[in-house]
Formats: C-alpha cells, structure tokens, sequence
C-alpha cells in the first residue's frame, strides 16, 4: 500500500510539474486558435502583449503633437465600381477601431470605436512591415548592410540550403524570393497558419524560415510571403547586434517624438514578430506616414534616407507594377514592404490583414490611418474587407475641401 502510495504521488508531482511548464505554451496555443472570434478580436487587438511576450519599446523625451487643424466631416458617401457606399456604414461594417486623418501637416479627424482609445497600442499586422523596411534603409545608411544587391546568405549562412540562399536581399524587400509559401489565413492548413501555431508553441522563426523552398526563379514574380520580413528582422539584427526593439526605439521612437510607448511581440528566443507584431496607437501610426510624406525627413532631420524612401514606394520592375497579372496577384504594386495602388497622384500605403492602413498621398499631403478587428475579413467577395474598395473613400477623403485640388 505505501509503495502504492508513492507510486501515486510521484505521478501526481509529474502532472504537476508537465502541467507548469507545458500549460503557458498551450495557452498561447489556444489564444492563437481563437484570436479571431467574432467576440474577442477586437480585445486581443487592443491587448495583445497580455496574451504573448513582447519587447516594450519606450517614446523619447520630448513628444511631437500634430497641430490641430480645422475639423472636416468625412464625405456621406464615396464610389467604387459605380457602387455606391455610405461611409459611416463602411466604417461600421468594416469593423473600424480607430480612423484619423491628417492633411497639410494638420489633425484634422480622429474617431475610435469598439473601445479603442488614442492611447490604445492596436496590433499593425503586416503595417510593422514597412517599418522594418526603414529600419533597413537606416541600417543600410549607416555601413552595417553593404547592399541590397548581397545574397541573403552573406549575413545568414544558416539559411544555406533553404530557398533563400542565392536570393538578393532587394528581392527579399520586394516580396519577389520565389519560394513556396501559401499566405491564406483563411485556410487553416495555409504556411502562414503553420507559422502561427508554431510562434504560438515557441519555435524558433529562425528556423521556421530556413524550411521554405524555393518555387520559382527569384525576381520574377510578386508573391507576398511574410516570412520575407522576418528574414529582413534576420538580417539586421546579425548587422547591428541590435534587436529590433532597440533600434526602432533609437531611429525612430525617440527622434520622431513618438506620443506613446509601443510593444513588439517577440518568440521565447527573444526575436521580435518582424512580419507583423508591433503594437503602437493610432496617431504614432499617422507619424510613420508623415515622415513619409517627408520623404524621410522629420522636423528638419533626416531620419530614414531620401533615397531611401522613394525607392520603397517606387516599383521598378514590370512584376511590381499596379494591376494583376501573372507576375504579380494583387491589384496594388509593389516596392520595399510599402504598396503601391494604381493611379498618378504617387500614394502609398502600409496595410495589414483584418484591414489595418497607413495611407498616404503626397499629391494632397493627406495621411489617413485606420485600425480594424475585421472578423469577417476572410470572406471571400466582402467589399467590407477589400482594400480595392477601401482605397476610394481614402481618396474621397484626401480630395475634399483640399486646397491644393483648387490651384
């Protein structure tokens, strides 16, 4: 009986102590799985460094204000496709957290919904994208990046043998690598979902990336691939020695006067979510699409390089070019981590899943951000969820009562 005894504890002290360890990574498991319901998503939006770890990323001393502007009214309404939309309804049906507009240097419009607030730090998704490209473009100023034109493989020989070794890294920027990846979110075998549930039971991204192989020739066709960011956290992380958190923090958070402190979800090796986990409040979203506007230049200093910036937001190879085509699957064109819609007023726009968006138009100096917890983003057909659509009323926006539409 006392053998019996102890065989029973013994056994109950192992499911305890399996349960300590192994219970975080299955909760993580199961916030990933669910992230997306209807009833939560805008909550683990809005909160998303309470589910997972994360890098806090703290603004400088002194904190830059846009000037309030005269306040405009947003138009009732706007057309796509000889559709026409309420805009109130869009934005409602959209499932809109935040929306703030800022033209010719001014606050002009700022609404939250759902519970946001405009000191709420809501998750970029793939917006975090193009800050990691000025994050580059700084590295790469700085002597830490020789070039773009390296192979990949010059800074991450650990990526031998997978499909990025012999890959530029301007193709890595551009989204061009030509390895398989299926980016689906709707589909929960999809690589992209893969890499989720793999985050979420702590496995290396590092390692995740060097799985993927290689499809087609690099160069020659847009194919969106999320893990191309993380391959360009890689690589300036190895350059600088810098995580990171600690670089935005030094090149952008603390120069830019950030309003608010952000977060970047990171792996339980350290490495931040560079694909899509920066977490950061609505009118410091609006302060990366000013610098923009700038050209890289922030109250007289260049903070990202101008050469930089136009080459981010200029595609220069007919697979980056706007329109579908069978190098390229999107409506929108393509740069480094920055899309390009169809048009000749020269926007561009940072976007993420669940319709996050930095837009900007330097033709009537307008940057507009909107934060999203679109549950019903995956539905095939919903105009709600279509940045085809979504782009209209941006520039339905940007057009009203512009000055510079009447010179």
């Amino acid at each position: 009986m006392k053998i019996f005894k102890r065989i029973l504890l013994t056994f109950l002290l192992l499911i305890i102590i399996s349960g300590s360890i192994f219970f975080p990574t299955l909760r993580r498991l199961y916030w990933t799985m669910t992230l997306f319901d209807k009833e939560v998503i805008a909550e683990n939006f809005m909160g998303m460094n309470k589910k997972f770890k994360s890098h806090e990323i703290q603004p400088g001393e002194k904190v830059f204000q846009f000037p309030k502007g005269e306040q405009i009214q947003l138009p009732e309404v706007f057309t796509f496709n000889n559709q026409q939309y309420q805009t109130a309804q869009y934005l409602d049906s959209s499932f809109t957290a935040g929306f703030l507009v800022i033209q010719n240097d001014s606050l002009v419009y700022e609404k939250y919904f759902l519970g946001d607030t405009d000191s709420t730090q809501f998750i970029s998704w793939s917006m975090a994208k193009s800050f990691v490209s000025a994050l580059f473009g700084i590295a790469v100023e700085e002597g830490y990046i020789k070039s773009i034109d390296q192979k990949v493989e010059e800074y991450l020989p650990e990526l031998i043998g997978s499909g990025y070794e012999g890959v530029r890294i301007k193709d890595v920027l551009q989204m061009s690598v030509g390895v398989k990846f299926n980016e689906d979110y709707g589909d929960f075998y999809s690589d992209i979902n893969k890499w989720g549930r793999g985050f979420a039971l702590g496995t290396s991204q590092d390692a995740f990336a060097a799985t993927l192989v290689r499809e087609e020739e690099p160069g020659t066709r847009n194919h969106y691939v999320s893990i191309n960011t993380h391959v360009l956290g890689m690589i300036i992380v190895k350059a600088t020695g810098k995580g990171l958190s600690q670089y935005l923090a030094e090149k952008l958070w603390e120069p830019m006067g950030m309003e608010y402190p952000a977060y970047w979800l990171c792996d339980n090796l350290g490495m931040e979510v560079a694909l899509g986990g920066l977490n950061v409040t609505l009118r410091d979203y609006a302060k990366m699409g000013q610098l923009y506007l700038n050209n890289g230049n922030w109250n007289g200093q260049q903070i990202v390089p101008e050469n930089w910036v136009k080459a981010s937001v200029t595609p220069d190879a007919p697979h980056l070019m706007p329109g579908i085509t069978q190098s390229n699957s999107h409506s929108f064109g393509y740069g480094y981590q920055w899309w390009i819609p169809y048009g000749d007023e020269g926007e561009f726009m940072a976007m993420g899943v669940y319709n996050q968006y930095i837009y900007v138009n330097p033709t009537t100096r307008t940057v507009i951000v909107k934060n999203s917890a679109n549950y019903k983003y995956n539905e095939l057909g919903n105009p709600y969820a279509s940045s085809d659509v979504i782009i209209e009323l941006f520039r339905a926006i940007a057009h009203q009562n512009n000055k510079l539409d009447s010179i």
